[in-house]
């Protein structure tokens, strides 16, 4: 299993920018995907997930930084989740990473423990 996340970039605030996250060895349709951001001298956190489909009709959740702002999606066709981030502020820049569930997920979406595989990330930078 491999993820490939790109469309990072530097976007002033206010801006939009879109992520993708290209999977291959697994259906996105049914796995659970996330989007977790690492700022300089913070822990990862939770960005947002879209549940995997047969478990739960596909539902989206965000961490609440993000909520009204930022939206995640799927593209079954093209095996691709997104990252559409509107209105952006200086406190979202950060490395961006999508992950993917592994066999032992119990449902925590927003816990990066459940995730067992990750892309190599994607800097976006929101200048003031």
């Amino acid at each position: 299993v491999q993820l490939q996340a790109f469309g990072g970039g530097l976007v002033q605030a206010g801006g939009s920018l879109r992520l993708s996250c290209l999977a291959s060895g697994r259906t996105v349709s049914r796995s659970t995907l996330g989007w977790f951001r690492q700022a300089p001298g913070k822990e990862r956190e939770f960005v947002a997930a879209i549940i995997r489909s047969i478990r739960d009709g596909g539902s989206t959740y965000y961490a609440d930084s993000v909520k009204g702002r930022f939206t995640i999606s799927r593209d079954n066709a093209k095996n691709t989740v997104y990252l559409q981030m509107n209105n952006m502020k200086p406190e979202d820049t950060a490395v961006y990473y999508c992950a993917l569930d592994g066999p032992n997920y119990s449902g925590s979406y927003y816990s990066s423990g459940e995730y067992d595989y990750w892309g190599q990330g994607t800097q976006v930078t929101v200048s003031s």
